[in-house]
């Protein structure tokens, strides 16, 4: 029986949806030693920040198909390790969207109005109205660090409010920055001129430690700092001794280097200016429960069979893509396969050219479920769309892409693999029709237009009167029904190739008896 173990707590909104596809055990609070003896038993894995997914929980786990975690970020995933072994990694980045936006919000607020100083004075017994009057955000300049989900999301908000809004961020264009109202500046520019600056950037080798002493110069006395995004971003020494010399006015923190916070923490011993929450971006009761709903229906597709909508560790198809380009995916899927079974001996090189509009879509899916194809024959379940790209590059396979927008045969652009093995080369190419339908198109650069079927007998012969009567023949000999047949040549009895769909896969007794007839000169059983 299907088996998922969820070992953080999850809402029960999750639980509900993973028990209609399998049997759900709870055991929250693992040490790793403890994951690893009993991972092995299980398909599926959901999971918070809790729980530490390492190396070697995943090299015993035998089974695991899925590891979702609730949240955005896989910090205590090992995604590198589970990309060899083909275990797909999921996650829910727009599930705490606006918890996470909304938390920004309110700290750039608490730290305007003085909020957190002015309430611990009232629980003292002060009246303290002088001392923290407070400042408006309106006509204020706001930067936004990293313009993704949930720094656009705090952009519209401080737009509303009447905030001018820069922001960086090197993958938005211009253009999508007008929509957001957002100007477009370099980091340091932004720094300058904010009166409050914000960060929404992950945590990276290029991103640690990106706001220090020297960049905290660059602001103006009065500005100051948000940090709901990832600790690490901001050196938090360099911060502390910012503020005690009030070379910016305040910070608002919510994630740190390392969690919990130090209690010898120097950000702790900052007497003015500073306001620390313990990680609460994500923690509102809608966000919990949006972010469980969407990595276990996620968790749930993937063990039905169908594509998960946020892998981090398949890179190019998001659920859009994944959705709009199915049949031009099963196509690559399916040549790929096609030419593997094709080329009979060890692919060395595999070109992948994309003409018409296939030029047009995002390549690297294509050339992803082409991979797959082409291994599925030789490793089967194990590989899949998250290792193919490592199993081609760890079998020495050289991929090139082409690209060619011109398709003068179909409209709808068309797909050519052409491998090359120790054997010699092969190559087939297909197109979708308008109603989603495969095509074959060619084989070894032979026209030919065929619907592909599971199983196949795919022959390269001399071009000459009998042959193909005789192989028919012989198939009958052996109950081997033919479903349908096409032959394509280029000149009258020069070599052809002929492609029959059948019943039954061609046994390998048969398919010698076959090669041995007089003017075969290649011969392949197909199975797709």
């Amino acid at each position: 029986m299907t088996k998922v173990l969820v070992s953080d707590p999850i809402d029960q909104a999750g639980i509900d949806i993973l028990t209609q596809v399998a049997q759900v055990d709870q055991k929250v609070g693992l040490s790793i030693d403890q994951l690893k003896n009993i991972i092995c038993d299980y398909d599926g894995l959901m999971i918070r920040s809790g729980t530490q997914v390492t190396s070697d929980v995943i090299a015993e786990a035998k089974k695991l198909r899925i590891i979702g975690r609730a949240g955005v970020g896989v910090d205590n995933v090992d995604v590198s390790t589970a990309t060899r072994k083909g275990v797909l990694v999921v996650n829910s980045p727009g599930g705490n969207t606006i918890a996470a936006a909304e938390h920004a919000l309110a700290m750039i607020l608490a730290l305007s109005r003085n909020i957190p100083q002015a309430h611990a004075s009232m629980f003292s017994g002060g009246w303290d109205r002088k001392k923290y009057v407070g400042n408006e955000l309106y006509k204020k300049t706001l930067g936004v660090v990293g313009l993704g989900k949930i720094g656009s999301h705090v952009a519209k908000v401080a737009n509303a409010m009447g905030m001018e809004v820069i922001g960086f961020d090197p993958f938005v264009s211009t253009e999508r920055a007008q929509q957001m109202q957002v100007v477009l500046s370099d980091i340091e520019e932004l720094f300058k001129k904010s009166d409050y600056v914000t960060l929404h950037l992950p945590r990276t080798t290029e991103t640690e430690n990106l706001v220090d002493m020297d960049l905290l110069r660059k602001m103006k006395p009065t500005a100051r700092l948000v940090n709901c995004a990832r600790g690490g971003i901001i050196n938090e020494n360099d911060l502390a001794n910012a503020l005690e010399e009030n070379v910016i006015q305040g910070a608002a923190i919510d994630v740190y280097a390392k969690e919990p916070l130090a209690e010898e923490s120097p950000l702790r011993a900052v007497k003015k200016g500073l306001v620390l929450t313990p990680h609460l971006g994500a923690s509102t009761v809608e966000a919990q429960q949006n972010v469980a709903i969407d990595v276990a229906e996620q968790i749930r597709d993937v063990l039905l069979g169908l594509p998960a909508r946020s892998a981090v560790n398949i890179p190019g198809l998001s659920a859009e893509i994944m959705d709009s380009l199915k049949p031009h995916l099963k196509l690559a899927e399916t040549l790929g396969l096609l030419v593997s079974q094709i080329s009979g001996g060890q692919i060395q090189k595999l070109e992948v050219r994309l003409q018409g509009e296939f030029a047009q879509h995002p390549s690297q899916p294509l050339v992803i479920a082409t991979l797959k194809g082409l291994l599925s024959s030789a490793l089967g379940d194990k590989i899949n769309y998250v290792n193919a790209s490592l199993e081609a590059k760890g079998r020495g396979i050289d991929v090139v892409e082409i690209k060619d927008e011109l398709s003068p045969e179909f409209a709808r652009g068309s797909l050519q693999l052409d491998s090359f093995s120790d054997k010699g080369g092969h190559s087939v190419s297909g197109t979708v029709f308008g109603d989603g339908d495969l095509g074959i198109t060619s084989i070894d650069e032979y026209p030919i237009n065929f619907v592909p079927s599971r199983h196949m007998l795919f022959t390269r012969h001399r071009d000459m009167p009998g042959i193909i009567g005789q192989i028919g023949s012989l198939l009958g000999k052996h109950n081997v029904n033919i479903a349908s047949m096409q032959v394509g040549r280029r000149i009258v009895r020069g070599e052809a190739v002929m492609v029959l769909s059948i019943d039954d896969p061609i046994p390998s007794e048969l398919l010698g008896l076959i090669l041995s007839m007089q003017g075969i000169n290649e011969a392949h059983s197909v199975t797709l």
